[in-house]
């Protein structure tokens, strides 16, 4: 550790779904007396096709303490490991840079690979959030293996942080804090009304439908393992919406392999479906985000999203196909296949019943805080024994 009065703490945010998962983390560590936020901005969170999100971080008032461009072209496996690679190597030049006490890393994605191995190869401790989740893609081979390279584990449910230590990982370093997106989520419930224009304030593509009778949210991404059917699996969704008269709000997916076919089947559909009720949208600001699913019908694709904070804000889910398998989840989900029937047939269910109650199975809202002080007061050894 330095010999400075503030531990330097360095958080990578790779991706725009990252951000929400650790702003009130973020904005925590900003805020505690002890600690120096250090904001490193890496992939696909820099690029303006996936929405930009490092603007909203600097619109939230955080300083960006290094950028990393290191996506690779390409949407498919091979751009993904390339991409990983340049990521360990840009974020090692980083770190050597910065100097950080600790490195944060968050989630399953591809990128949190280079932000884990740039680290330990540095001797730099590191803390992971969300680890010890399951789904059954490539995302929980990254998950695990960044568990095993993690020193300090801020976990988002009791079964993660059971699994955690079936890994072999010291108890005393493992904490269940629940999800930082909940505390957004908890802010929302407070006062849940609706209080900005989608429209006006994000533009978008396509029609404006009237909100004001119900609307439903889109967000699915490919999967990794399946990603050369990725268009077939976006055509049946398509295929489901476009029957409904409900209006539909779209959002862009992921840069994950696959992502090329899904954004070509939704151009595509866009192109021959002018007169649709959807309006696609690349992406919005978390707190907005959640207060547009607080107030829609029902969710539809297969975004984490709606695993935690759509539990906890108790909005129906349509969750489609295999990217959220074996999750924990609370009682708002229906698990549908791809075809278009049955993907119509789940939504036709949500619009016609009572919401679900809500959920803390991922937290309870006071995970940033609770992330904040144990990096203040943990300072776990990188040399690693452990008994199996």
């Amino acid at each position: 550790m330095n010999t400075t009065s503030k531990k330097k703490i360095c958080v990578v945010v790779t991706a725009r779904p990252s951000y929400s998962r650790v702003k009130t983390a973020l904005q925590a560590i900003d805020n505690h007396p002890k600690l120096e936020l250090q904001l490193v901005v890496a992939a696909s969170a820099l690029l303006d096709r996936y929405g930009s999100a490092v603007n909203y971080m600097e619109k939230d008032g955080f300083s960006i303490a290094a950028r990393v461009f290191n996506v690779l072209e390409g949407e498919n496996l091979t751009a993904a490991a390339k991409t990983t690679g340049i990521g360990i190597l840009e974020l090692s030049s980083v770190f050597d840079n910065l100097k950080p006490d600790v490195v944060v890393t968050i989630a399953d994605r591809f990128e949190t690979m280079s932000t884990a191995i740039a680290a330990t190869y540095m001797n730099i401790p590191l803390a992971h959030i969300q680890g010890g989740e399951v789904t059954g893609n490539i995302d929980e081979k990254v998950r695990h293996a960044v568990t095993k390279l993690a020193d300090l584990h801020f976990v988002a449910s009791e079964g993660a942080r059971e699994r955690v230590l079936k890994l072999g990982e010291e108890p005393i370093y493992v904490f269940n804090t629940g999800c930082p997106s909940i505390d957004l989520a908890a802010e929302i419930l407070k006062d849940p009304g609706m209080t900005f224009d989608p429209y006006k304030k994000y533009g978008g593509v396509g029609n404006f439908p009237d909100l004001g009778n119900g609307y439903i949210v889109v967000m699915q991404h490919p999967v990794t393992s399946e990603y050369k059917d990725s268009r077939t699996h976006i055509e049946e969704t398509l295929n489901a919406i476009s029957n409904l008269e409900i209006p539909v709000l779209w959002f862009w997916p992921n840069v994950d392999a696959g992502a090329d076919g899904t954004s070509s089947g939704i151009r595509s559909f866009r192109e021959k479906n002018k007169e649709s009720k959807i309006h696609f949208f690349k992406n919005m600001e978390p707190d907005d985000f959640l207060r547009l699913l607080c107030n829609s019908s029902c969710l539809v694709g297969n975004s984490s999203v709606g695993i935690r904070e759509c539990a906890f804000l108790g909005v129906p889910v349509v969750n489609i196909g295999t990217r959220q398998n074996r999750r924990d989840r609370g009682n708002n989900i229906i698990d549908v296949g791809y075809k278009a029937e049955e993907i119509a047939g789940a939504i036709n269910y949500w619009l016609s019943h009572d919401r679900p109650a809500s959920s803390d199975i991922y937290g309870g809202g006071d995970a940033g805080l609770k992330i904040a002080e144990l990096l203040h007061t943990i300072s776990p050894v990188i040399q690693k024994t452990i008994t199996f």
